[in-house]
């Protein structure tokens, strides 16, 4: 199959997260957007999302608070012990 070349406009700050990214993905820049236009021509849509494993802001926020020991509920001993403390 014959290979032809694109130019695409993107910010450079854009462009230098977008290339760290697709590093981290094991991927290079061409590749990704090879698999978005094949993805997208199969599909007929924008397909997909590859991402990083990033947790999201509440999960951030919960890491950080048992990090610092804070919003942390007590030990129970057992299932009834729990749902008591639920229900009160």
């Amino acid at each position: 199959m014959a290979q032809t070349n694109i130019n695409i406009r993107m910010d450079e700050t854009l462009k230098q997260q977008f290339d760290r990214l697709c590093n981290e993905l094991g991927l290079n820049m061409s590749t990704a957007v090879n698999i978005f236009a094949k993805t997208m021509v199969r599909q007929q849509k924008i397909p997909f999302e590859i991402s990083l494993d990033v947790p999201n802001a509440e999960t951030l926020a919960a890491i950080n608070d048992v990090n610092n020991g804070k919003n942390l509920s007590k030990p129970f001993h057992s299932v009834e012990e729990l749902m008591e403390d639920l229900n009160a």
